[in-house]
């Protein structure tokens, strides 16, 4: 891998900095998910075992930033992490004397988490000073952060040039995700099968072109379905589709073509005339959407199709649901996409989800421990197999 983790370096005797992704969703100060807090206990854990101190820190929320904000607070997290066993104080503030003293009086085995990194200005902005004034208080940088590595904040990627030479590396999780996706991305056993589903064609675009001969097949699933099927004059009915994207989506069809990437598109549909639980569906006989019916799920010879490519491939990325899986008359075909997904994870094939709402799908069929690797990161899981350069990565290279 083209940068350091944190296997390649000495932590005993130091002040680690670790910059995880703790934005864990709250009600009433209750933390509801802590997923993001138990997926990067495995580095916080190596370093407190290997005998450094850990200024821990990570963004909750949206903020104003114009400073404390008490239902924006890392307090939730703090206790969650004292329920656990650790030394965890949380910190009068994200940076300042204060803070720096409080730094510095961390023994071997203690955290110090920051406040919220986002009340401070400094942090979104990637402003030079915040990002110094973060990086006094440690020797060493750990970045764990795989979900927030598309953002160019001080934290992410700003503070490292700061750090000592050769301090900076990949925390555990952060080289999980890197090595799961770049295997999809570089070194994929074939066939390589790419599933696409989710409401938008300009969502998605980078990310379908950049699988074009890459991808032995792309399966497309979701609303943008719609978008494509009007491009080659296919009735859609009141689906939703995006009417300046249709020209667009001919072109990536002639595109994939030419690159020699089989995509495919939804042979019927489940319809209804309104997006409601208690809707009245039918099934279409082809791919043509009724006038006064809107598609809100793939059919079952779609689903049929591609089950069977799915079982044909070795490698498979699967980024966004093939309808609206929330309510339950339309949420078949992305449900037993999701087990022919696990299925081919127990056959030994490589299966990655991508992040979002694929991994909302995959946690709702009950199959996501079954799976290869479950992202953690949805917008830079995104960016990451579109082909783009993620600061948080190029920091560390």
């Amino acid at each position: 891998m083209p940068f350091r983790t944190l296997r390649d370096i000495d932590v005993k005797g130091h002040r680690v900095f670790l910059r995880a992704d703790l934005n864990v969703p709250l009600k009433e100060g209750v933390i509801k998910d802590a997923t993001r807090i138990t997926e990067t206990l495995a580095t916080l854990r190596h370093l407190l075992d290997n005998g450094a101190s850990v200024v821990l820190c990570s963004h909750l929320g949206r903020p104003k930033g114009e400073g404390f904000e008490a239902e924006f607070s890392m307090a939730p997290v703090a206790a969650y992490l004292k329920g656990l066993g650790l030394d965890v104080t949380l910190a009068s503030g994200v940076t300042g004397p204060e803070v720096e003293a409080q730094a510095a009086a961390l023994k071997p085995g203690q955290v110090l988490l920051l406040e919220n990194l986002r009340f401070d200005k400094g942090e979104t902005k990637n402003k030079p000073e915040f990002a110094q004034a973060l990086a006094r208080l440690a020797d060493t940088y750990v970045d764990d952060a795989f979900g927030a590595s598309h953002r160019a904040h001080a934290s992410v990627s700003g503070m490292v040039p700061f750090m000592p030479a050769g301090r900076a590396v990949a925390g555990f999780l952060m080289e999980k995700e890197l090595k799961a996706l770049g295997r999809v991305m570089h070194d994929p056993e074939k066939p390589l099968l790419a599933v696409m589903g989710g409401s938008k064609v300009s969502d998605k675009i980078d990310i379908i072109r950049h699988f074009f001969g890459k991808a032995d097949a792309i399966l497309i699933g979701g609303a943008m379905t719609f978008t494509f099927l009007k491009s080659q004059g296919i009735p859609v009915g009141k689906s939703l589709c995006e009417d300046d994207k249709v020209e667009l989506a001919g072109q990536l069809l002639k595109e994939a073509e030419a690159a020699g990437t089989r995509l495919l598109l939804p042979q019927d549909h489940v319809v209804a005339a309104a997006l409601n639980a208690d809707a009245e569906c039918d099934i279409t006989q082809d791919a043509a959407v009724p006038d006064g019916k809107m598609g809100l799920d793939i059919g079952p010879e779609t689903v049929a199709a591609y089950a069977l490519e799915i079982r044909k491939a070795r490698t498979l990325l699967w980024n966004g649901p093939m309808g609206v899986f929330e309510l339950e008359p339309f949420a078949s075909g992305t449900l037993t996409i999701a087990e022919e997904m696990a299925a081919a994870a127990d056959r030994g094939a490589f299966v990655v989800v991508g992040g979002g709402d694929s991994v909302s799908a995959s946690n709702k069929a009950g199959v996501s421990r079954r799976m290869s690797h479950v992202s953690t990161g949805g917008g830079a899981s995104l960016e990451f197999l579109s082909g783009l350069e993620l600061p948080g990565v190029a920091a560390l290279q």
